[in-house]
């Protein structure tokens, strides 16, 4: 029977147009496939059809030390999300004398809660067990950082599950300590202090200064952005932990951070004949707007896809609503996922797709089947089959994108009440 060696990978197609791969790091077997992701158990314990298949029944079963879970629909945790003190944005106008001045970190916001990190909305980063080995048994805030302008490279190693050696890259910047029940300044003393003792080169208390007033913010404000830093924070003296979006704790940055949708990918000229020249983008309240700088060559090549939401920077508004000079930062990360979002504007339906193609499996005793389904404009091409195979495939063209998706809304609802589960 075939194995993996320590640090050995291997490609095995299942019922995904891509293989997936099966790895063993240290001693962990992993698959990349959905079955094997979202299980409720510990990393080391996980198994599916594919590690079965490829090291045997009897050998998975000795590895995990049990029984080996049935080959049927994956368990999904439902995550629960920490309840994070969030910040509003400074007004110009408030005396910042006295207040907490840090820097406001470009990197993902993650909170430890003595043993794993979770993201704002509950979803863990699988950091490797060596990264954290050190790390204080209590909840602390922070930030998962690399540098000033590395917000992309550090997403991209945070939300992988491979817990890779990039993780070498990343440090944990603390910045308050949620469960000590006291001023922001005895926090302060004691997630300083509880960080130092553990002596570990991946974890840091995000240092705090005095603000001495406005031209002292102005400054400091100056020197972080000359750097290809974003911003300020500030945080108010005495002020008590809550799980919430509060005044307490301000953002100052020259420029401003906002959220807008994705619609429509406009093509390039020039230089950029064939790739993405501009992002058609709409805010919640229905305002277009275009978004053209900001993107990298690969990002050009790759753009984000229609119905995603994006995080743009701008100076102002103008009188009409639109963002002032916006350009592209990133993806929006950790977005709960939904399928299509509908506005009404002049009495037409708009559809924005947030999540184009779907996939749901039915495996129960002899079945072993999937059926996907894409919508793209007013058109919906369902695939289905066994798993392990392409499957046949139909496509339908509606009058409309809200036609379209209220078909697929249906269908999946006629499949989930047969028992199919979505997978990844």
């Amino acid at each position: 029977m075939p194995d993996l060696q320590d640090g050995e990978s291997v490609e095995m197609q299942g019922s995904a147009s891509r293989p997936y791969v099966l790895k063993n790091v240290g001693g962990v077997f992993s698959c990349s496939c959905p079955a094997w992701r979202n299980q409720s158990l510990a990393i080391e314990r996980r198994t599916c059809k594919h590690l079965r298949k490829l090291r045997g029944e009897a050998t998975e079963q000795s590895r995990v030390g049990g029984t080996l879970p049935p080959a049927a629909a994956p368990v999904r945790d439902k995550p629960t999300a920490p309840a994070l003190l969030l910040a509003e944005t400074w007004d110009c106008a408030l005396d910042p004398t006295d207040w907490w001045m840090s820097e406001k970190l470009d990197g993902v916001r993650a909170y430890w809660d003595g043993e794993k990190f979770l993201s704002r909305l509950g979803n863990r980063y699988f950091a490797p067990d060596w990264f954290t080995a050190r790390f204080p048994k209590v909840p602390l805030d922070g930030e998962l950082w690399i540098d000033r302008k590395q917000f992309q490279r550090t997403v991209s190693i945070v939300r992988r599950q491979d817990q890779t050696e990039l993780w070498r890259e990343v440090c944990f910047q603390v910045f308050d300590a949620p469960a000590f029940d006291d001023t922001f300044e005895r926090r302060m003393e004691y997630a300083q202090a509880v960080v130092q003792e553990r002596h570990s080169e991946f974890i840091l208390f995000d240092p705090q200064v005095r603000c001495e007033g406005k031209p002292h913010l102005e400054a400091e404000l100056n020197r972080i952005l000359s750097l290809g830093g974003e911003g300020v924070m500030l945080r108010l003296p005495g002020s008590a932990y809550v799980g919430r979006r509060s005044a307490t704790l301000l953002k100052v940055k020259r420029f401003l951070d906002a959220d807008a949708r994705v619609v429509a990918h406009q093509p390039g000229t020039g230089r950029l004949r064939g790739r993405l020249g501009t992002l058609l983008a709409e805010l919640p309240d229905g305002t277009q707007f275009a978004v053209g700088t900001g993107f990298t060559d690969a990002q050009r090549e790759n753009p984000p896809p229609i119905g995603s939401t994006i995080t743009f920077r701008y100076q102002e508004l103008t009188d009409g609503g639109v963002p002032r000079f916006p350009t592209y930062i990133g993806l929006r990360q950790d977005e709960p996922p939904t399928f299509h979002q509908v506005h009404q504007d002049q009495g037409e339906s708009h559809v924005a797709a947030v999540k184009t193609k779907r996939r749901f499996e039915y495996v129960e005793g002899s079945s072993d089947k999937f059926w996907e389904i894409e919508i793209d404009g007013s058109s919906v091409t369902v695939r289905f089959g066994r798993n392990g195979t392409t499957g046949q495939a139909s496509v339908k063209h509606f009058a409309d994108t809200g036609k379209a998706a209220k078909h697929v809304e249906s269908m999946i609802a006629g499949k989930l009440k047969k028992g199919y589960t979505e997978v990844e």
